[in-house]
């Protein structure tokens, strides 16, 4: 009998081979999304010293009091939002997109439209 595999491992193998190709420099870092059931993280980080320079979450309590439920689409595209916020406070322009094995559809893209439209270039 085939077993099928979970979701997870899915989405944790299709993360894996994607970093081979992605990477984040000091000039042009990485924005990594995770979502989970309940919440939407996001962050922007340094692969070169493997360090994180911002990052936003539905998990924190100044972005959660903004929002009714933190686990739609209205509550990732604030996370985008703010993330974008954040990071050209830090200088950041320039990012790569590692929307982490998700499906680049729903949650992930209302992430990604907002850190656009919020400043961010991916």
């Amino acid at each position: 009998m085939i077993k099928k595999k979970s979701r997870s491992e899915i989405r944790a193998r299709k993360h894996r081979r994607m970093r081979n190709k992605l990477s984040g420099t000091t000039e042009c870092p990485r924005l990594a999304v995770f979502r989970s059931n309940n919440h939407v993280y996001a962050q922007i980080i340094d692969d070169t010293v493997g360090k994180t320079l911002v990052a936003a979450s539905t998990n924190e309590a100044d972005v959660a009091k903004e929002l009714d439920k933190t686990n739609n689409i209205e509550a990732a595209a604030y996370v985008g939002k703010v993330i974008a916020e954040r990071a050209t406070d830090k200088g950041i322009k320039e990012v790569v997109f590692d929307r982490g094995g998700f499906i680049y559809q729903g949650k992930v893209k209302a992430l990604a439209d907002a850190a656009r439209e919020a400043g961010l270039e991916f």
